[in-house]
């Protein structure tokens, strides 16, 4: 296997791995929905499965805490590939914001919020 193979097979572990863990999130949020939906459906306190429905939300949060985990090393690995000099031989399959983008949001100016109230006439 060469170079470029074998940074590729990393690349797609890495993106695959990613993948993952959305999944698990989605899967999750849909746990913890079919749990408000049952409870409805049956006629059930809120205090009725508060504690399993507690743990699956703290699973989401967990889940959260791992996916930007998995951002992180991501990033790191990216930096790890230019360091070592192997240039961009894979963009990969999703589309990714500058690295200045992962930072903390940034808030909205007030021309720019005005401006999305605004139409064409």
């Amino acid at each position: 296997m060469d170079r470029i193979e074998t940074i590729n097979q990393v690349a797609a572990e890495l993106h695959a791995s990613e993948q993952a863990i959305d999944a698990a999130i989605v899967q999750a949020t849909t746990l913890v929905q079919a749990f408000v939906g049952a409870r409805a459906k049956l006629s059930l306190s809120p205090v009725a499965a508060a504690g399993s429905q507690t743990k699956a939300m703290e699973a989401v949060a967990a889940l959260g805490a791992a996916r930007e985990a998995m951002i992180a090393c991501h990033a790191e690995m990216a930096k790890d590939h230019r360091r070592l000099g192997f240039g961009v031989y894979n963009v990969g399959p999703l589309d990714k914001p500058d690295d200045a983008e992962y930072g903390p949001p940034k808030k909205p100016t007030v021309e720019a919020a005005a401006a999305k109230h605004l139409k064409v006439v």
